[in-house]
């Protein structure tokens, strides 16, 4: 690659007139002074709970089951993802596969190892790493934030009742935000003048108080007995993790962050009005990746304790009766699978507008789509049931992912897991194995 003045980073700012902002993706960012500059990888996942609506393939309202008719190539979305329809050709459904340590678990516990595919048995609630925080360790060494963890509930919520998707190396839940506004502001918010001057402060004095409380438990581990060694070690770790995050703040504080009108998204939308929440926390995440402040994105669209607000929320807004949990139970019911069905079309048209704009929005001589690798789910087929997890994979043709297929699988020969390892590959990420894989996903592959 030549060493062309005019070649740009993408980090370049653009100054004048008091402001400055970052670039958005140029021509003349496809190299760098040291050599081709690669575009950026991206991975983002969606969880919904409670299952899909599923009637049989005889029955009259077979059009509301979640799943497509047909197979392979020659499959037809049914009425709950016909929003897809214009996407066909960047998606794979896939069918039959789920983890199998959540196949003993309780119906409402399969949320909290989604991502990871852990095992609770035993009374033991200590989970694995997610396969976003896997992708983050390495993607995210580039941007702002290494990730964004969202849901609608906000928090961790409590073992087999989370309230978000992401676990750290250590298996601990990593808080989710829930407010659009708190989102936005950690994304775009201003960080100039007076403000930045005391956030250096601040920084300066956490790491002073770090390096204290490291500094005395490494005198105080040598004094204590195994069990409070073992103790002591987890907070240290903790320690540590607080230490990275204000590391990466001080290294990002003297770059400005991107500037978004507030007005770009919905920054009032609140549970209470799903339609436009939903919305506003998609349209956060593609800002998030459009402006590369990320490339790891997760959202828990609701978690699987029936009685959260989001649950009871949700199906009202549609005009639907009771809440998500009760639509669930009833679907096997006369009418009840059109009923679901309504609330999983409402749920697969917000994806679909999320995956068109990322399709719409050129990176390259692609789009943001072909980079990102964006997995949206269940972890219920039918409610309570922990098998046949319905699966959306889309993006990624740009990694070597093809799409425009319906996948069916035995799941006693195929597993979740394994899919994931081979996402980890295609985003370039080391690994071996993910949880219980035993080997590659290779229909995907081009």
């Amino acid at each position: 690659m030549s060493n062309r003045s005019w070649h740009l980073s993408r980090r370049m700012l653009l100054q004048g007139t008091g402001t400055a902002m970052a670039l958005p993706w140029l021509e003349c960012m496809s190299a760098e002074q040291n050599g081709a500059q690669e575009l950026p990888r991206r991975f983002c996942a969606v969880y919904w709970p409670f299952g899909v609506a599923m009637p049989a393939d005889d029955a009259e309202d077979r059009n509301w089951g979640w799943f497509p008719t047909g197979a392979g190539k020659d499959f037809q979305f049914t009425d709950v993802l016909s929003s897809l329809e214009p996407l066909r050709a960047e998606v794979t459904v896939v069918g039959g596969i789920s983890h199998p340590n959540g196949w003993s678990m309780g119906g409402h516990d399969t949320g909290d190892v989604f991502l990871t595919g852990a095992s609770y048995r035993s009374g033991s609630y200590l989970n694995s790493i997610s396969l976003d925080q896997s992708v983050a360790e390495v993607l995210g060494r580039d941007t702002r934030f290494s990730s964004l963890t969202l849901s609608s509930d906000g928090g961790v919520g409590e073992p087999t009742r989370a309230c978000t998707l992401s676990y750290s190396r250590e298996g601990r839940p990593i808080p989710a935000i829930s407010s659009p506004r708190q989102i936005f502001d950690r994304l775009f918010g201003e960080e100039a003048g007076v403000a930045a001057a005391v956030q250096r402060r601040r920084l300066g004095n956490a790491t002073s108080m770090l390096d204290r409380v490291l500094e005395h438990s490494r005198s105080l581990g040598r004094t204590l007995g195994v069990q409070d060694r073992r103790k002591l070690e987890e907070y240290l770790e903790a320690v540590r993790s607080v230490e990275q995050r204000v590391d990466r703040a001080q290294a990002w504080l003297e770059v400005p962050k991107p500037q978004i009108a507030p007005g770009t998204v919905n920054l009032d939308a609140s549970q209470e009005a799903p339609k436009e929440y939903i919305q506003a926390i998609y349209d956060l995440m593609f800002l998030a990746f459009q402006t590369d402040s990320t490339r790891v994105a997760t959202y828990m669209i609701g978690q699987v304790a029936g009685a959260t607000t989001i649950a009871n929320a949700f199906p009202a807004a549609l005009g639907l009766p009771g809440n998500w949990h009760g639509l669930a139970h009833g679907a096997g019911k006369p009418g009840g699978a059109e009923k679901l069905g309504r609330f999983d079309q409402f749920l697969a048209q917000n994806h679909s507008r999320f995956l068109q704009r990322l399709a719409a929005t050129q990176e390259g001589d692609g789009s943001l789509l072909d980079r990102t690798v964006v997995l949206y789910g269940s972890s219920n087929s039918r409610t309570h049931h922990n098998h046949d997890y319905p699966l959306l994979l889309s993006g990624g043709r740009g990694l070597g992912i093809r799409h425009g297929q319906y996948l069916r699988y035995n799941e006693q020969q195929m597993r979740l897991s394994n899919l994931f390892l081979t996402l980890l590959d295609r985003l370039q990420i080391p690994a071996e194995r993910f949880a219980d894989s035993t080997g590659e996903f290779s229909d995907i592959l081009s």
